[in-house]
């Protein structure tokens, strides 16, 4: 596709010079605010010619404009139109979106249809006025007046003002001549902090707008803090407080008034010994909570001269599930589309993904240099999977976000045109977005190859703090690297609703050869999650959003005890995808268990498990609920593939525990012993389906000598679905979706329902 894209260029070249358009290479950057552009309607299709009077190149620049209500504007030529409510945004093709100085759009001017004939209106252009006139500050805030005062605090409030050329973005509150507060947005108060008793201040407050333009200062307003020596009487406790609504993250709490000689001015909410919210009026709501989780609270009152009441009675509340009913999770790797040729798009007309609750996208990698989540590279793993240093700066920002998708492999159908600044999985992901609102997407750093710097990361406060920023400006914020033409700030922005963390594995050396790890691991990975959770939640106050925080979590309860503090990483961590396969297997390099078959998700420990410990599926969840985990956040893994010998015995056990000689053929010549569920089913002939009824587990042997595949299946599925009911678990988890044509999934969701 870039060898196409090269072509077009050449092609547009000719034309763009002769129209005097085309920037040389190695033109200046951006400036902001140097466009002139002008409207001329005809009939019912608006055209701006843009213009640039500027001594600067101006790039990627774009035109905003509000219509009259009820009309709409589509797509004419030489740009493209996105519209919200009554604003419309104009985006220029590639060919105009740059402008050398003293040139022009003519004759590529970017136009549009209207639905009736009107002109817009508040034309802007590069964030400035399209006449190239200055923006007008907001008017002054009007009626600065104190709302309630303590010996160290004075809480304000003001009318809003008027907006200028743009709306108000923030207010500066002013104590004298010093900033003391900044309040964004559209809010009009505030409280002062950190006051001195018994002093006389004077504030004033400033509106400003995006641009920092700056309003005139309000009227100053007069505040003279309360002297503590004027009363020293407590206000009464709180009484009947109580829980009047929860949601999976949030506690609502009301409660009667306390009385007090002087007036109560504000309570403190505290969850267990910590202040939660501090607010004026009987009733707050708690945000930030963990799902599924019992809580207590207590409520103290507090007067203007600081006298805290005594606290309430105190009151328990749990916090929601995550979801309604039943979760389903399933992961959907990166690397699908090459040889798999499995696409966003599968899992909608396969049917899977109206069936999901929760999508995790696989994999992101770790910075071997710097640390950080690594994004704009594309650079394939080392073919010898006993490499130390395989995934070492290993990533596919091409799938990621520059591969351009086809109209077949689209989930709503569109193409990409190749200029696009996000494409591949990121764009198929946001389309799948707005087909399925309700789906959650997260995106899954680490995995087997990827995990080798999670050690590293999480060994101190300050690389912990880096990390997890690194990761939220990548993933949340969406400022993916620029790679291919594509990516850049914001561009994957909304894509994905939290993080998954797959350690494999903290406080222990079995993991990927090379991994880093240490003793400390352990408490260390606690604090990576409070990390995460902190900044997520910091994240989340800024857009309204509570960002999901999952891990993928260890089968062997060896590697539980060793690495993952149970319960408390649950204070933090919403779901634990618990591994519920790959409890035995060959490898690619037959360096895993080449000479033996095993079952690879039995439910139940087998009797005939030559083994000294019996892995289990039961044995698994039982290492978390026995160590404090709360069911309700645990989710049970199924294996939408299988695990395969080849040369195996049949022992008078059709080849289950039986001799082998190693991995059996897989799906792709790089993954010896793997095939997913629907291939196995296709490409491998005379495999008979055995059900092992006690274990519950599911295999398939070809015959003496041949090959032996462990795997699950409908069968399997409901058997594990009936037990993990009764085990009060959130829901399942599959690895991984294209493994499966819809068939699995419809059995998942069937047998939750």
């Amino acid at each position: 596709m870039r060898r196409t894209r090269k072509r077009l260029l050449s092609a547009l070249t000719v034309t763009l010079l002769a129209a005097g358009i085309l920037v040389a290479a190695g033109s200046p950057a951006m400036a902001a605010g140097r466009l002139r552009a002008a409207f001329t309607l005809s009939g019912t299709t608006g055209e701006y010619t843009v213009t640039n009077p500027s001594t600067e190149t101006v790039a990627n620049w774009s035109i905003t404009f509000t219509l009259p209500a009820g009309v709409t504007a589509t797509s004419g030529s030489n740009a493209t139109v996105t519209q919200a409510g009554n604003q419309v945004t104009l985006t220029p093709a590639f060919y105009i979106a740059s402008l050398a100085p003293g040139r022009s759009t003519y004759p590529y001017s970017p136009s549009f249809r209207l639905s009736s004939a009107v002109n817009p209106t508040t034309c802007r252009i590069d964030d400035a006025n399209c006449d190239g006139s200055g923006d007008t500050p907001p008017s002054a805030p009007a009626n600065l007046r104190l709302v309630a005062k303590t010996t160290t605090t004075a809480a304000l409030a003001w009318n809003a003002s008027a907006p200028g050329s743009l709306p108000v973005a923030a207010y500066e509150v002013y104590n004298g001549t010093t900033l003391a507060a900044t309040v964004t947005g559209t809010g009009t108060e505030t409280t002062i902090t950190g006051l001195t008793p018994n002093t006389a201040y004077s504030f004033t407050v400033v509106a400003k707008d995006r641009k920092d333009a700056k309003s005139p200062a309000s009227s100053a307003l007069a505040v003279t803090t309360n002297n503590p020596g004027d009363d020293t009487q407590a206000p009464t406790a709180p009484s009947n407080l109580r829980s009047t609504a929860v949601t999976s993250s949030t506690v609502a709490l009301a409660w009667n008034a306390s009385t007090d000689n002087t007036g109560v001015v504000s309570y403190d909410v505290y969850r267990g010994t910590t202040l939660a919210t501090t607010v004026t009026g009987t009733t707050a709501t708690v945000s930030g909570l963990s799902p599924s989780t019992s809580y207590s609270f207590t409520v103290k009152a507090r007067d203007g001269y600081d006298n805290v009441s005594a606290a309430s009675a105190a009151v328990s509340a749990r916090t929601g599930d995550i979801v309604n009913g039943y979760a389903r999770v399933g992961y959907f790797v990166q690397w699908g589309i090459y040889g798999r040729q499995f696409f966003v798009k599968n899992m909608v007309t396969n049917g899977s993904a109206a069936k999901l609750t929760h999508l995790l996208y696989a994999f992101g990698n770790i910075d071997p240099v710097n640390h950080t989540c690594l994004s704009g590279v594309t650079k394939g793993t080392t073919s010898n999977p006993q490499d130390p240093n395989q995934g070492d700066g290993a990533g596919d920002a091409e799938a990621d976000y520059s591969r351009p998708m086809s109209a077949s492999q689209s989930v709503d159908g569109v193409g990409d045109t190749g200029w696009e600044t996000l494409r591949g999985n990121y764009n198929q992901l946001k389309k799948l977005k707005v087909k399925y609102p309700n789906l959650k997407i997260l995106i899954s750093l680490g995995g087997w190859t990827y995990s080798k710097y999670f050690s590293d990361v999480a060994a101190t406060a300050a690389s912990r703090q880096k990390f997890v920023a690194s990761c939220i400006d990548t993933y949340l914020k969406g400022n993916v690297k620029a790679y291919g033409g594509a990516g850049g700030p914001g561009t994957a922005a909304g894509i994905f609703d939290g993080i998954d963390i797959d350690w494999e594995w903290p406080g222990s050396p079995d993991g990927h050869p090379g991994n880093h790890w240490s003793a400390n691991d352990k408490t260390n990975l606690t604090a990576l999650l409070a990390e995460f959770r902190t900044q997520m939640d910091a994240y989340g106050a800024t857009t309204g959003k509570r960002y999901e925080l999952q891990a993928f979590t260890p089968a062997d309860p060896a590697k539980v005890s060793g690495g993952w503090e149970i319960p408390k990483i649950f204070d933090y961590l919403d779901v634990a995808n618990v591994q519920g396969y790959d409890f035995h297997g060959s490898g690619s390099d037959n360096s895993w268990e080449p000479n033996r078959t095993g079952h690879q998700g039995n439910l139940y420990a087998d009797a005939d498990d030559p083994y000294n410990f019996k892995f289990s599926v039961e044995s698994a969840i039982n290492a978390y609920t026995n160590a404090g985990a709360n069911p309700r956040k645990l989710t049970l893994g199924l294996a939408f593939y299988g695990r395969g010998w080849q040369g195996v015995a049949d022992g008078g056990k059709k080849g289950e525990w039986q001799s082998a000689t190693g991995a059996a053929p897989g799906q792709f010549p790089e993954e010896a012993g793997t095939r997913g569920y629907a291939n196995l089913l296709a490409s491998v002939p005379n495999c008979t389906v055995q059900h092992d009824t006690a274990a519950v587990a599911t295999a398939c042997y070809t015959g003496n000598g041949g090959q032996w595949w462990t795997f699950d299946d409908a069968w399997s599925i409901q058997q594990k679905v009936a037990w993990l009911k009764t085990r009060g678990l959130l829901g399942v988890m599959a690895w991984e979706m294209s493994g499966d044509t819809g068939a699995l999934m419809t059995t998942v969701d069937n047998s939750l329902k």
